[in-house]
């Protein structure tokens, strides 16, 4: 049960984004919706158990419901992994098989691993087996390598990996449309160059009706979303969010509940100082709270002025808060019929 009781919880998700999706990027998130299931970078499991786990593992209780993405590719080491998940608190494990970086591939985990679905499908049956959260698997439709390619165009292979994996316990999947090829392409590009194929994913949730099958990839906005949960369980959401956060403010309306409030910008910023100011106490730089925010008045009259404002190294030298209440400032001192569409007031 998510700690919140929201109910179908990955009915939309934001998606684990490294160097993005920190705890004071998913606060932020969270201010906007309530019910989003949101997810951690991912963290390596020679991060957690060699490291300092508390840094990698700290988070505000507002975060929940929360998922904890791993990477890695030995079972005994992510069983130990799932364990301190449990003993943090979190609402879910999820493991890492389709980053397509070199540094990712060189440990032996990420995308690679869709070569070897019974690994993977031991590394599940070891996490749960180690506690009580659920486990799922953010996979490829396939993968393609110099000299080793899987046939990213056969739909029978996502398929059958699935399966494998499934059998061992895991019953919710989280499907990047695109296969991931791992010589010759950047991360950055294999996010964009192979074609997207939404087409397996909707088989797949036909194929494995009682699993949850939650689509990724190339999503941008509302009229996309909502043609997506007519054919699977829930939809992710990564840079599109990011760079546009204010997309989750509809999140619960659209997706939980139709009478939920939508949080205005005016709100969310007002959250944001008083965490902030928290945060600062113990020491975070401003800056690393605020380059989260740069989005939330995306394609809006001000826009370039909030993001001057809160991206100026002079004005967040003092590491105070109240910047964010300056730009806010300069955002409403617009002339009216420039500001018509900010939404001040909660709606």
């Amino acid at each position: 049960m998510f700690s919140n009781g929201a109910i179908a919880p990955h009915r939309f998700c934001t998606a684990p984004m490294l160097d993005h999706t920190d705890r004071h990027c998913r606060y932020f998130f969270r201010q906007l919706s309530r019910h989003a299931l949101l997810y951690t970078e991912m963290i390596t499991s020679g991060a957690l158990l060699h490291g300092d786990a508390a840094r990698h593992l700290d988070f505000d209780p507002a975060e929940h419901p929360l998922a904890l993405q791993l990477g890695g590719s030995e079972p005994d080491e992510l069983a130990r992994c799932a364990e301190l998940a449990a003993q943090w608190g979190y609402d879910e494990i999820n493991l890492n098989v389709g980053c397509p970086s070199e540094r990712v591939q060189r440990g032996a985990f990420g995308a690679c691993l869709m070569a070897e679905p019974q690994l993977v499908a031991d590394c599940v049956k070891a996490m749960r087996n180690a506690c009580a959260l659920p486990v799922t698997v953010k996979h490829r439709i396939g993968i393609e390598a110099t000299g080793a390619r899987i046939d990213a165009e056969s739909y029978d292979f996502m398929r059958d990996f699935v399966g494998t994996v499934g059998a061992a316990g895991c019953t919710a999947f989280i499907v990047h449309a695109r296969k991931a090829i791992l010589k010759g392409l950047s991360p950055k590009d294999n996010r964009a160059i192979p074609p997207l194929k939404y087409d397996y994913v909707y088989r797949l949730k036909r194929a494995f009706p009682s699993y949850r099958i939650v689509i990724n990839g190339g999503i941008n906005d509302w009229p996309a979303i909502e043609q997506h949960l007519q054919q699977v369980d829930g939809v992710m959401l990564g840079r599109a969010a990011y760079h546009d956060p204010y997309l989750l403010a509809d999140v619960d309306r659209r997706c939980y509940d139709p009478a939920a409030p939508t949080p205005s910008r005016e709100r969310v910023v007002a959250a944001m100082v008083s965490y902030a100011e928290r945060a600062v106490a113990r020491g975070t730089l401003l800056r690393n709270i605020t380059r989260h925010m740069l989005g939330l008045f995306h394609h809006l009259p001000g826009a370039r002025n909030w993001r001057r404002m809160l991206s100026d190294a002079q004005l967040l030298r003092p590491n105070d808060p109240s910047v964010l209440l300056r730009a806010l400032d300069a955002v409403r001192t617009l002339p009216f019929e420039e500001r018509g569409a900010l939404a001040f007031a909660d709606g």
